[in-house]
């Protein structure tokens, strides 16, 4: 029995030891790509215009329930695809939506809002979630309130894990008006980086690929957390502890 034990808790540390691999990649060396093209976090988000930067929040959130309808469809038509595919995919639309600058970037938002969305439903299906369920539904835009790849994370960010929203009355009315504001941040990032006609291009499509990439793997952290949590039968909060301690 000891040893059954000792092996359960042998595969809950290796398991921890591959989501802190999955989180610290997450960014990965695309983010100095799109420093070197954009400049800071900060910086970018000073470029847009006022108009736009007043009205993020608003249009993020529209984004999120249109892309909440376009996920769900598309997974009834279209199986979920390798991660890489969906990479290529977002890619190639941040490309499209520079290549015209703000105007097509601001028109390929909800599209690519939507692609993000539908990976990190396949990172959760890939962890042995359900998608359609309504409690895996509000994960996966919960993580999409991660911090974005832009910002300068030291690990701080690990509370995301941690934390449990009430979801009363309109459950995901609350939720999308809880994720929106930290979502607009991130995506005013991306907005500004595909600001320049053609130029933008470039950089919407980077901006794209390093996004996806780093939703996929925080949503792999995320729902990974979830099933060590019930399969080693540890506190999930205990999980994240000890998921920090590696960072």
């Amino acid at each position: 029995m000891q040893d059954v034990v000792l092996v359960e808790k042998l595969d809950a540390e290796a398991e921890l030891d591959r989501l802190a691999g999955f989180y610290r990649t997450a960014g990965g060396p695309g983010v100095k790509l799109l420093n070197s093209l954009g400049g800071s976090a900060e910086s970018l988000l000073e470029q847009l215009p006022e108009p736009i930067r007043q009205g993020l929040t608003g249009a993020t959130e529209q984004a999120l329930w249109l892309a909440m309808h376009a996920a769900e469809g598309s997974r009834r038509a279209v199986p979920d695809q390798r991660p890489w595919v969906n990479t290529a995919v977002t890619t190639a639309m941040g490309a499209a939506g520079g290549l015209g600058g703000m105007s097509t970037a601001l028109m390929e938002l909800p599209a690519t809002t939507a692609m993000l969305l539908r990976a990190i439903q396949g990172a959760a299906a890939r962890e042995g979630f359900d998608p359609s369920e309504d409690g895996v539904k509000f994960d996966c835009v919960r993580v999409l309130s991660a911090a974005g790849p832009l910002s300068n994370d030291d690990g701080a960010d690990l509370g995301f894990f941690s934390v449990r929203l009430t979801l009363t009355g309109p459950a995901m009315q609350k939720l999308i008006a809880a994720v929106a504001p930290r979502l607009s941040v991130v995506l005013g990032q991306k907005l500004a980086a595909q600001s320049v006609p053609v130029l933008g291009a470039i950089a919407g499509g980077g901006t794209n690929y390093v996004y996806t990439r780093y939703y996929q793997q925080i949503a792999r952290v995320h729902f990974g957390l979830r099933r060590l949590a019930v399969d080693a039968d540890i506190p999930h909060d205990e999980l994240v502890r000890k998921l920090a301690a590696r960072m």
